[in-house]
């Protein structure tokens, strides 16, 4: 879990309408939306069908899409 010290921007009946964030604080936030993006593709991926291939096909495949 990250812990995070907001500030919040109020206007003038105090109504919060933003948030500061010290930028530490925010790259982690950042760090972990990705991570769990990582988690997400990869959940999505294995749900899928699971088509197996020979390891050689699949290096061949990844060297014929490799442009220089």
């Amino acid at each position: 879990m990250v812990t995070v010290h907001p500030e919040y921007v109020v206007d003038e009946q105090q109504h919060r309408k933003a948030v500061l964030l010290p930028v530490a604080e925010w790259e982690r936030i950042v760090d972990e939306l990705e991570t769990l993006d990582d988690i997400r593709a990869f959940d999505a991926a294995k749900s899928g069908p699971q088509d197996k291939i020979l390891f050689e096909h699949a290096v061949r495949e990844i060297q014929e899409g490799y442009v220089k």
